[in-house]
């Protein structure tokens, strides 16, 4: 019988012992997948559920008269870096100052 190319992988026994740990191994990748899996769409629901509350309190500020997009923006203004926040606004001060909309 002629040597059978294996591509330089040494050939996997299939001695029932090597398939038991072939077999337990695939368990327990299967059981950690599963587990990755089942944590991500837990968190995909607890995502969901506080996209859901931001959105009553926004309708709440709203039905208060406060103006969302205006709140939206100040929001995302206090997520970001103090030094990098007085750099933006100052240009944009020198450009609105360039074009008169000051």
């Amino acid at each position: 019988m002629p040597p059978v190319d294996t591509g330089g992988r040494i050939p996997v026994k299939n001695t029932p012992a090597d398939v038991a740990v072939r077999d337990n191994s695939y368990s327990v990748t299967a059981d950690e997948l599963r587990q990755f899996i089942e944590q991500y769409e837990h968190l995909a629901a607890e995502k969901q559920d506080i996209a859901e509350q931001q959105k009553d309190v926004m309708a709440e500020a709203k039905a208060r008269g406060y103006d969302t997009k205006v709140m939206k923006i100040i929001i995302a203004m206090r997520k970001r870096d103090r030094d990098d926040l007085a750099q933006e606004e100052a240009v944009l001060e020198i450009y609105k100052a360039a074009l008169g909309v000051a």
